[in-house]
């Protein structure tokens, strides 16, 4: 009940100044938070996008989310003595780590081919390459499928565009779901407005994804200080064996 107050609330305040929109700016966006907080039992985050047009006819919405850059290597299983083993493997090098498309409508329909490519709108269009130089054209056609696909299994990757709701002629609205696995760091969230085949107006909205409380400090401390974060493992580790050797001696 709460989240549809704030839902309804954010929609009459859109509507409100979407009066003025047509004069001034054609596209207007924001988010529900502009912070994901992953803490000790984080299950996932659903983040409210919502926004208003100019209103004009023939005018269809796109939102392309960009995770943080990230080195991937996939690898190729071959069965050698009858036990699969890592074979070949590729390294792909600034891979969005998380990407998600929503739109207004289907966009094989409307959407022309050469604004897909320039704007990376669907995962056979996102470009990254790989860091090794003689990969062959066909190598790497394999293994940037097979990345997207361990990526769309992970749940960072949508398999099909999500879709936006009108409401009315010029305000807007989708949900994008952040599951559990999903990496910190900074996100893009690209909302494009396409009038005629071409991109009328864009607007870009920062989303941060990081992590708080204890499990953020030990992670912290594990990737800045890794001699004391060894050392206190150790320690912890110990002191836990003779805990349990304590406990089991007066049993």
């Amino acid at each position: 009940m709460a989240a549809r107050a704030i839902l309804l609330s954010v929609l009459f305040c859109l509507s409100l100044g979407a009066a003025g929109a047509r004069a001034s700016e054609p596209l207007v966006v924001d988010l529900s938070k502009h912070l994901v907080a992953i803490t000790t039992g984080f299950t996932g985050s659903d983040v409210l996008l919502f926004g208003a047009s100019d209103g004009q006819p023939d005018t269809e919405v796109v939102i392309v989310v960009h995770g943080p850059r990230e080195d991937v290597v996939v690898r190729k299983k071959d069965r050698i003595a009858g036990i699969w083993m890592n074979r070949e493997s590729v390294t792909f090098a600034d891979v969005p780590s998380f990407y998600q498309v929503a739109a207004t409508d289907s966009l094989d329909v409307w959407l022309p081919l050469p604004v897909r490519e320039r704007h990376q709108i669907g995962v056979e269009y996102l470009r990254y390459k790989p860091t090794e130089s003689d990969v062959s054209t066909a190598e790497q056609t394999d293994f940037r499928i097979a990345l997207v696909r361990n990526k769309q299994r992970a749940g960072l990757y949508s398999r099909i565009p999500a879709r936006i709701v009108r409401r009315g002629e010029r305000l807007f609205r989708t949900t994008v779901h952040f599951p559990a696995n999903v990496p910190t760091g900074t996100y893009n969230i690209e909302t494009l407005l396409i009038r005629d085949g071409e991109v009328f107006s864009a607007q870009t909205t920062p989303l941060f994804i990081n992590k708080t409380g204890v499990g953020a400090e030990i992670f912290r401390l594990a990737n800045t200080q890794a001699g004391i974060y060894g050392v206190a493992a150790i320690m912890i580790a110990l002191a836990a064996g003779l805990g349990a050797n304590w406990v089991f001696s007066k049993v």
